[in-house]
């Protein structure tokens, strides 16, 4: 791969948004949706003390291992499924190419 990933971003109203992404720069999944202005807090700054950039991971693949921190944290967070994951944990790398991933309702809406 040449270091740029794509990425299908699926907000809240169910629109999906596709994004270019590079893997040599050490980001994750919130900070590409924060960058590409999408309706992510990530208030916590990507320590897995909120759970303000949760999504639900909508393709088949294989992830890294939740770390016990984001389990703890999502284990308080509204709206858990199965395929819950936190943004700010998952790091960007080359095998998430086609990644698909779905914005978890914001615990402020209705």
């Amino acid at each position: 791969m040449d270091g740029i990933i794509s990425i299908t971003v699926i907000d809240r109203k169910g629109e999906e948004h596709k994004i270019e992404a590079p893997t040599d720069m050490n980001f994750n999944i919130m900070e590409i949706c924060k960058a590409s202005e999408l309706p992510v807090k990530g208030t916590c700054g990507g320590m897995a003390l909120c759970s303000t950039c949760h999504c639900y991971i909508e393709s088949k693949h294989e992830l890294p291992e939740m770390s016990e921190d984001e389990e703890d944290m999502l284990d308080q967070a509204f709206f858990v499924e199965d395929n819950s994951r936190l943004g700010c944990q998952l790091p960007l790398a080359d095998e998430m190419d086609g990644l698909v991933i779905r914005l978890a309702p914001d615990d402020d809406e209705e």
